[in-house]
């Protein structure tokens, strides 16, 4: 028996609310099959598929699924259910899924998918609790199938993150493409292995190799140009026919 989603307040965050801001550079890009687009727009709207599910990091041509995209351009496949096979990938599933616990996986999914930040941690728990009942599987169909998808996005747009800009604020939060693929959690794991991301006096923590590092570097530079010099010194001397090479 499926269960109902967890219900939880939707609070008034800044894409929910009309904006009166003057359009500009700062404005999402909205790519949509519904316009008559050629070969490259087709192009230009996978490649922002792409970025919008495996973010930035993950930008590599090995994640790319050519299956899909060619039943996209062949108009055998809506943007929804493109973005739903990324979604479903297996490269999608070993770098966002089994390496982050459930609440952060749905915090990604949910600004990956839904364009927004979760409203609070009940909604984390809502949608936990659909992942972890239904699995991954099971979760993405009920992210792609709810109404705040489809009235957003529908069949044909590539998900963005609405109102980015905050006009409260003099800078605008920070684009989901660049949020860290890893919580918090793993940062702690990282640093109980030995590792330092304090920007102290750690391994390359003050923008310098460590010093026998750069006494190694600086061994190997003035041998380099030992050689160097050594090197053209000979072809000098072979022209006045004092040295055979």
């Amino acid at each position: 028996m499926t269960l109902p989603l967890l219900s939880h307040p939707t609070s008034c965050q800044n894409q929910r609310v009309n904006g009166f801001e003057v359009p500009g550079d700062e404005q999402p890009r909205i790519f949509s099959m519904a316009l008559l687009l050629d070969d490259q727009e087709i192009e230009a709207l996978i490649l922002a598929a792409y970025r919008r599910i495996f973010n930035e990091q993950q930008l590599l041509a090995c994640h790319r699924d050519r299956y899909l995209e060619s039943q996209l351009r062949s108009s055998q496949l809506s943007v929804r259910e493109f973005i739903r096979g990324l979604l479903l990938s297996e490269s999608f599933r070993r770098l966002n899924y089994e390496c982050s616990n459930n609440y952060r996986f749905v915090d990604m999914c949910i600004q990956r998918v839904l364009g927004r930040q979760v409203y609070d941690q009940r909604e984390t728990l809502a949608w936990s609790i659909v992942l972890a009942t239904e699995g991954i599987t099971g979760f993405v169909n009920a992210l792609l199938s709810s109404d705040e998808y489809l009235d957003t996005f529908g069949d044909d747009t590539v998900p963005y993150q609405r109102r980015r800009v905050l006009p409260q604020q003099s800078m605008g939060e920070l684009p989901f493409e660049r949020m860290p693929r890893y919580g918090s959690d793993h940062l702690a794991q990282l640093q109980a292995l030995g590792n330092d991301f304090s920007g102290g006096d750690g391994v390359f923590g003050d923008g310098m190799p460590p010093e026998g590092l750069r006494k190694v570097g600086a061994v190997i530079t003035v041998a380099g140009a030992l050689l160097l010099t050594s090197g053209v010194l000979a072809v000098v001397l072979s022209w006045f026919g004092w040295l055979k090479i």
